[in-house]
C-alpha cells in the first residue's frame, strides 16, 4: 500500500516532465499542406458562383430599364 501510494504521489508531481516539448517538431507536414489547400479550393470554389451572381445583381439593379417593363 505504501508503495503504490508512493508511486502515485511521484507520478502525480512529476507529470510535466513527461509532457512533450514541441522543439523536435520539424514544422508542417504533408498532409497539413493538403489539409490547408483543399480548404482554400473549396472557399475560392463557393466563392466564384457567388461573384457571379453578386455581378448579374448590380447589373440588374442598374440597368436603364424602367421597373414598370419588368413586371
Amino acid at each position: 500500500m505504501k508503495t503504490t501510494l508512493a508511486t502515485m504521489i511521484t507520478l502525480i508531481t512529476a507529470s510535466s516532465a513527461f509532457a512533450a516539448s514541441g522543439a523536435e517538431s520539424e514544422g508542417s507536414g504533408l498532409f497539413l499542406i493538403l489539409f490547408i489547400g483543399i480548404g482554400a479550393l473549396i472557399i475560392v470554389g463557393q466563392m466564384l458562383p457567388g461573384l457571379t451572381l453578386f455581378g448579374s445583381m448590380l447589373k440588374g439593379l442598374f440597368s436603364g430599364k424602367d421597373a414598370e417593363s419588368r413586371n
